[in-house]
């Protein structure tokens, strides 16, 4: 599993109700029900990743993120997952005060646009990054919201939603600067909320 996804799997309750919001290819979703006995549903927009969540045994369901989650009621999942989608909604803020009200919890994952080697990239060749973290050019990108860990945290306090914990992440072990300085050293945030 990626290395956010293995994260997020500590902060998950043995036996909880998760909704895992653009559940991509079902593997944390899978994951979850076969190592923590949750019981797990996914929303996907993407037909490809549906058939293979599908294949997984997986309950999915074909949803755009963008247009809410008013088919579930309030608090009716323990944790609501999205991981690397913040970024690509047009409307995070809306998508994150529907999190909290669908469920008690929710966690989020999302690259951080304020890295260090972003920054020098455009800095240096004057043109959006493309790496292994960014592999889209500016054109084809999904990502339509570049945000930083401190991005977030600003809007967390604009919504009052509470940050319950938050980890920066790289794919690359010991990196101590990426707790001394998340916002230039860390590649991925991953946030524990609710409100």
């Amino acid at each position: 599993m990626r290395i956010d996804l293995n994260e997020i799997q500590h902060w998950i309750a043995q036996g909880s109700r998760v909704l895992d919001l653009g559940c991509g290819d079902g593997t944390l979703l899978k994951f979850l029900i076969d190592n923590k006995v949750v019981q797990g549903y996914g929303l996907e927009i993407d037909a490809d990743q549906i058939n293979t969540c599908i294949d997984k045994g997986l309950n999915v369901i074909e949803q755009n993120l963008d247009r809410g989650l008013g088919n579930f009621a309030d608090k009716s999942f323990d944790t609501v997952i999205m991981t690397q989608a913040l970024q690509t909604l047009h409307f995070p803020h809306l998508v994150l005060d529907e999190m909290l009200r669908v469920g008690k919890e929710c966690i989020v994952t999302f690259p951080n646009f304020g890295h260090w080697k972003a920054r020098l990239y455009l800095a240096l060749r004057g043109r959006m990054p493309v790496s292994d973290l960014l592999p889209y050019e500016w054109y084809n990108t999904p990502n339509i919201h570049f945000c930083t860990f401190k991005d977030f945290e600003v809007l967390c306090r604009e919504r009052h939603i509470k940050v319950i914990r938050r980890q920066v992440v790289n794919e690359q072990s010991g990196q101590v600067l990426k707790d001394l300085m998340p916002n230039l050293f860390g590649e991925t945030a991953i946030y524990h909320l609710s409100k």
